[in-house]
């Protein structure tokens, strides 16, 4: 874990904008944040942003094997390392935005869920926007997404932003409680059945 701080902490000194963040994410915002993965069926689950991996074995463990687990991350030393490490995921090296094509290419007609762990308090208005709609794309209509967001930035104006965009694009956007075992604490938004 120490080595994947040393990694993490790396890519965030070379691109800020894309890492996002300065340490994985813990196990136990993974737990919350991986929540709404089904735990039985062969559901096709799109996780975005996965860095090191955190979220990605909480996923990988929920799904047992079963369905598909399609990882897109941009960066693509974090993407090498999580393919060795999760071999059950199919890991793209890729742009999140074009989450509709991605879906097409590996022969997928929908995402069951989609478990973000991009910066989005960090993205401009339109990015926000061009992802969100490519997620809403991708989501069935009885589809979930969670992503996280620091307690401490909750009242900024970008996750101000972010929040109100979410609640357009999705009919129900339930918060979770802090999760105070990571650092910065963290809680979770679960948006399910995108409009439109």
């Amino acid at each position: 874990m120490a080595n994947d701080t040393a990694l993490f902490f790396g890519q965030f000194l070379r691109s800020p904008g894309k890492t996002g963040a300065v340490a994985p994410s813990s196990l136990r915002l993974a737990r919350v944040v991986a929540s709404p993965v089904p735990e039985r069926g062969e559901p096709v689950i799109v996780e975005l942003g996965p860095g090191t991996g955190v979220f990605t074995g909480e996923i990988q463990r929920r799904l047992g094997g079963r369905g598909h687990h399609l990882a897109v991350e941009i960066n693509p030393v974090l993407a090498a390392r999580l393919s060795e490490r999760h071999p059950g995921a199919t890991v793209v090296t890729a742009d999140a935005c074009d989450l509709p094509h991605l879906l097409e290419h590996h022969g997928l007609e929908r995402a069951d869920a989609v478990v973000s762990g991009l910066p989005w308090a960090a993205f401009p208005a339109r990015l926000q926007d061009r992802l969100l709609e490519a997620i809403t794309t991708v989501l069935g209509h009885d589809g979930t997404f969670t992503t996280f967001a620091y307690t401490h930035a909750r009242t900024l104006p970008p996750a101000l932003r972010f929040r109100r965009r979410l609640m357009e694009a999705f009919e129900e956007v339930v918060p979770s409680r802090t999760v105070w075992g990571n650092l910065p604490p963290a809680f979770v938004y679960h948006a399910r059945r995108p409009r439109g």
